[in-house]
């Protein structure tokens, strides 16, 4: 008999070819406001998976498209005075007409300006936060820190746990951290996917297209807003894993990235998908959680 850490992984694999297939065929609209450098790339990402791309963030435009999106993402990589009244307006749209919503809270700590663009967001209830450890560290603390790189993380993501958490009972989202290891936590729950290559942070804007991917696995699933994150992050990394195989450096990588996630097959993302629950005190399979852990 397998154990129940296999039995887990197997589960999880299957949810997420639930989530790929359920994207593949519904091809969720995904409308991302978004900073310049990541564009391109989170655009073909959105489309290599399976979803439809949408970089509509002007303001008169948002009353018209936004209730159309089938979720909507929101990254301040390049945040401005003229794009954060679009942001707000399409976050309140996609609340009002029961959208999910993303927010990518990019360097949130280097600046007033940003921290209080985030925290104004924030009160618009997104449905997921994904960050690098610095930036849930900052969000939750609701203070800027000292001595953050950009956009890069100076804190791991195990660094950010507690955070995290506090995050998401404070927002009512669900929050991801992702590192070496990513973290998805509900507030109580936390689940670790340890898919991906370490070359993909020498491509430029990798962690703003994940979130897109986050925001289109939980446009078809949004009541599962948990297994939806975990999941995503973990195709993610693991198209970086295939993608490794034949890539010679960042360029060849970035290219094989997108060709691997198209090509990605329910046996390989049974098999390959890297994901469990964590207890405080260690790992364990959902089947060991109890009947009232499994329901909330």
């Amino acid at each position: 008999m397998a154990s129940s850490t296999s039995d887990d992984q197997e589960n999880w694999g299957a949810r997420c070819w639930e989530l790929i297939s359920a994207m593949r065929a519904r091809s969720p609209l995904i409308q991302c406001i978004t900073n310049l450098v990541s564009m391109d790339l989170m655009a073909n990402v959105l489309l290599a998976g399976g979803a439809s791309p949408a970089m509509v963030h002007a303001l008169p435009e948002i009353e018209d498209f936004t209730p159309h999106a089938d979720a909507l993402l929101i990254n301040i990589g390049t945040l401005s005075d003229a794009w954060l009244p679009s942001m707000t307006s399409a976050a309140v749209t996609s609340s009002l007409t029961g959208r999910p919503w993303i927010l990518d809270p990019v360097a949130a700590y280097v600046s007033e300006f940003r921290m209080a663009a985030c925290l104004s967001l924030l009160k618009l209830k997104p449905t997921v936060i994904r960050g690098n450890a610095s930036e849930i560290i900052a969000l939750s603390s609701a203070s800027r820190l000292q001595g953050g790189k950009g956009a890069d993380s100076s804190h791991g993501s195990e660094e950010a746990v507690d955070a995290a958490k506090d995050l998401a009972r404070s927002s009512g989202a669900v929050v991801a951290v992702t590192g070496a290891v990513d973290l998805v936590t509900d507030g109580r729950r936390v689940v670790e996917i340890s898919n991906g290559v370490p070359l993909l942070q020498k491509i430029t804007a990798t962690g703003c297209a994940v979130t897109a991917l986050v925001a289109a696995f939980v446009a078809v699933a949004p009541l599962r807003a948990v297994d939806a994150t975990a999941c995503a992050l973990s195709v993610f990394g693991l198209a970086g894993e295939l993608a490794m195989q034949v890539s010679k450096g960042p360029g060849s990588l970035r290219v094989n990235l997108l060709d691997s996630l198209h090509g990605m097959d329910e046996q390989t993302v049974i098999s390959g998908a890297n994901i469990r629950y964590r207890a405080r005190a260690g790992l364990v399979s959902k089947t060991n959680l109890s009947h009232e852990e499994k329901e909330e």
